[in-house]
């Protein structure tokens, strides 16, 4: 069998204020802390020795996969970063307050940006001084490259070339890989591997700090796939 663990980092401080994140480089609360070392104990549950793991640029998600690690019988010794497993930017929008935004432009409007797979949020200006390209992280990164909003398939359109060229190869040669990562660059790593069509993902919801457990047999087709919290599980596979 072989293995992958996604994981969506814990609660961030900008999730907890009900903020449109994106790529805002937000912490972890307290809560969120808790629920990595949380998903540790739940992987290391699991008796599994993971010798690759994979994050974002974003400190939420490097952070949950450190707190992981610590739990771990094992430390990875091979993490690799990649800005590809980002969260999708939310443009204009990021930073503001969901329910304010809702009042603001309409519920309907609001849930088109959020919720669409391939409109995308009106675009943040390069001017803006919370745009990545001027963040000291994305220094070594194309500027034509980093977005200035996404839709789903936009984030989808850069996770899955990354997750082919760099993990998939791994995983078929070493088993075990966790990914330690964000609601929507996971949900476009689940529309790959589950095969979820374009209206059935929208109503994809993965929490933070739980672990889905995904396992491939050896000609690596699906064999079963779990969250390991089940009181905190969430459908992966939505019906049409």
């Amino acid at each position: 069998m072989y293995n992958l663990i996604l994981v969506r980092h814990g609660q961030s401080q900008w999730n907890l204020e009900n903020r449109f994140t994106g790529w805002y480089d937000a912490e972890l609360t307290k809560q969120g802390i808790e629920e990595a070392q949380q998903a540790g104990s739940l992987i290391k549950n699991l008796n599994l020795d993971f010798n690759f793991a994979f994050t974002s640029f974003q400190k939420r998600a490097i952070f949950t996969l450190e707190e992981i690690n610590k739990k771990l019988n094992f430390s990875i010794k091979n993490i690799f970063k990649a800005w590809e497993l980002n969260e999708r930017h939310y443009g204009a929008l990021q930073g503001l307050n969901k329910e304010e935004t809702a009042k603001k432009h309409g519920e309907q409007q609001v849930k088109i940006w959020r919720r669409s797979y391939d409109i995308a949020p009106p675009p943040m200006d390069k001017s803006n001084p919370n745009h990545p390209v001027h963040s000291p992280i994305y220094k070594n990164i194309n500027k034509n490259l980093i977005p200035d909003t996404e839709s789903l398939k936009d984030t989808f359109k850069r996770v899955i070339p990354y997750y082919e060229k760099n993990i998939f190869p791994i995983l078929e040669k070493e088993k075990n890989i966790i990914i330690s990562a964000h609601g929507n660059s996971l949900r476009s790593l689940c529309k790959k591997i589950f095969n979820i069509t374009d209206n059935s993902i929208l109503e994809l919801e993965i929490p933070t700090g739980n672990p889905i457990h995904i396992t491939f047999k050896n000609d690596m087709s699906l064999s079963k796939y779990l969250y390991l919290d089940p009181k905190r599980a969430k459908k992966i596979l939505i019906n049409e």
